[in-house]
């Protein structure tokens, strides 16, 4: 059995609803024109990618502020660097009580093809920090952090174990 929905055309009116009367916002959008000829494609203007220089160093600092839990990092880590990073996070270095952290600049060098060494200005207010984290392509073009240190007073290494 096959079924049909049909509706009675004075239930549907066929003229379009009223347009937005705010004197608040006149104007409004322009009207709609029929295309006239043929099709034209504007070019859409792709946005570059981010490097991955300041997608880690935003990672890195969602982390290090408590913005994110340090699992979060687990599969773009490699190496020690998941350990560093749960050993800093732990402190809650750049936590702050009002401004939130931000990055303000990155840098990096190139010592080889697939590795980068990186650094990060990190701003709270008028606190600066630095961070310096290295990255390195993996064989699947992935790009994990491979060491994570942030700038300032530290001791010995097994001094705070």
């Amino acid at each position: 059995m096959n079924k049909v929905m049909t509706r009675a055309d004075q239930l549907r009116p066929h003229t379009r609803p009223p347009g937005r009367r705010d004197p608040r916002h006149p104007g409004g959008t322009p009207p709609r024109t029929p295309a006239t000829g043929p099709a034209r494609q504007t070019p859409i203007a792709v946005a570059p990618r981010p490097r991955p220089t300041d997608v880690f160093a935003d990672r890195l600092l969602a982390v290090l502020s408590g913005h994110r839990p340090v699992h979060w990092m687990l599969r773009h880590t490699a190496g020690r660097a998941y350990d560093e990073l749960a050993h800093l996070a732990e402190r809650g270095p750049l936590r702050t009580r009002g401004t939130r952290p931000v990055v303000r600049d990155v840098g990096y060098y190139v010592p080889r093809a697939g590795a980068i060494e990186a650094f990060a200005r990190i701003a709270a207010g008028d606190q600066l920090r630095a961070m310096a984290f290295r990255l390195e392509q993996g064989p699947d073009l992935r790009w994990r952090c491979t060491a994570v240190e942030l700038g300032g007073p530290r001791g010995r290494r097994g001094d705070d174990d």
